[in-house]
């Protein structure tokens, strides 16, 4: 759909009142985009609510986010945003808050990990509209060829890496920390070496002793000997490794919920296990999720309210989360999806919400600090890197960044 860039909010007929909302394009191609969900979703509220008109405009990711940001510093804010971070509109106080805009049912029903995710100094802003966890995928022909078992510890992943390069696999183990999504990577190895982001208490700990003894070992007993393919982390993309992967070229990688219909329609057969950590199964695996915002700028409080009431039902959970292989954002349609079998591709990512950790994307720091990951990490594996001093020099960037909040 166009944009409305020329949004004000104006009425659409005596006494209705037209709401704006910019959303991100899930799919990968007409047949399949977001734009389809939207119309149905829609035209079902609309039968329901004689008074408000809703408008919505899908972007591709590539653009969804530049886009809002032209609007609001147009002074023509939609009244919703459904995009990738939320943090810097609310500190400028652009946004309603969460109890604002939502029912007090629909607002407890977030799943409890994701609804602290979208809080900023303890008041909940950014509400979630899509979430995903990551799994360990590995090629269960190549590994069957090799005789091997999936991981569970990093010494048994090495070990099974080295056997499936003698096997001439591509790509024994898949390292992308290309610049598309570094970041995510990342975020994995470190929570599997009991590290993080962030500490407890919220700072940034980018170069906390885990973190270098986790990157230490990705450069010296995977990328040092052979065991990540041809191509160098930090020039390998996310989309390549998935692409990669589903041409039956990767022994194993870290995937989202995509990968199992990528796979699938190239014929690859493929198991998923939890991220190995040092000794056994990491701790925490991470966690994704997109957000939806409501800007104040037209004071459609009320209408905005009833529409993400509608939003967030269950129905309409599970309809968007079945469509895009993505994990429900409420904890009543998780338990639906759990309860499913036809949802049993989805359940064991669905185990491993409870436990995972987000980006600290309450921060307005995080956007910058995630770029300088990703154009930076890569150089900590590379032959001549030193994991202790890329991850200094970003942590250091990422302090100055978060004392400037």
């Amino acid at each position: 759909m166009t944009a409305t860039l020329a949004g004000c909010g104006g009425s659409a007929g005596s006494g209705d009142v037209t709401l704006r909302l910019v959303a991100a394009d899930y799919g990968d191609s007409s047949a399949n985009s977001s734009k389809k969900y939207w119309d149905e979703l829609v035209k079902e509220f609309e039968a329901e609510h004689s008074g408000i008109k809703v408008e919505v405009s899908v972007y591709s990711w590539n653009d969804v986010d530049r886009k809002v940001r032209e609007m609001v510093d147009a002074g023509k804010a939609p009244d919703m945003a459904q995009i990738g971070a939320y943090a810097d509109y609310a500190a400028a106080g652009k946004l309603y808050e969460a109890d604002d805009v939502l029912s007090i049912p629909t607002q407890a029903d977030f799943v409890p990990q994701l609804s602290e995710a979208g809080q900023m100094n303890r008041v909940h802003y950014g509400m979630p509209f899509a979430s995903s966890t990551r799994l360990l995928f590995f090629n269960k022909t190549l590994f069957s060829e090799a005789g091997i078992t999936p991981p569970q510890t990093w010494s048994q992943l090495a070990a099974d890496a080295k056997v499936l390069k003698a096997k001439g696999v591509k790509y024994p183990y898949a390292l992308p920390l290309g610049p598309e999504e570094a970041q995510a990577e990342t975020m994995q190895w470190l929570l599997s070496g009991g590290g993080g982001y962030t500490q407890d208490v919220g700072t940034y700990s980018l170069d906390s002793p885990e973190n270098v003894k986790t990157f230490a070992w990705l450069k010296n007993d995977l990328v040092g000997k052979g065991l990540t393919g041809p191509t160098a982390p930090a020039k390998l993309n996310r989309a390549d490794a998935f692409a990669a992967f589903a041409r039956g070229e990767v022994g194993m990688l870290n995937g989202h919920p995509t990968l199992m219909k990528m796979a699938a329609e190239k014929g690859v057969k493929f198991g998923m296990v939890p991220m190995p950590g040092i000794n056994g199964k990491a701790k925490a695996t991470m966690g994704v999720a997109d957000w939806m915002m409501a800007f104040k700028q037209h004071g459609h409080r009320e209408q905005v309210r009833d529409f993400l009431d509608f939003v967030y039902s269950e129905k309409n959970v599970l309809a968007f989360s079945h469509q895009y292989d993505l994990l429900p954002v409420t904890t009543s349609a998780s338990e639906a999806m759990a309860a499913d079998q036809d949802d049993k591709d989805l359940a064991s990512f669905l185990k491993e919400l409870p436990s995972s950790q987000l980006y600290p994307v309450g921060k307005t720091s995080w956007a910058g600090v995630s770029a300088d990951i990703k154009s930076q990490i890569g150089k900590a594996v590379s032959p001549n890197g030193s994991s202790s001093a890329v991850l200094g020099e970003l942590q250091r960037k990422a302090a100055q960044a978060e004392a400037a909040e």
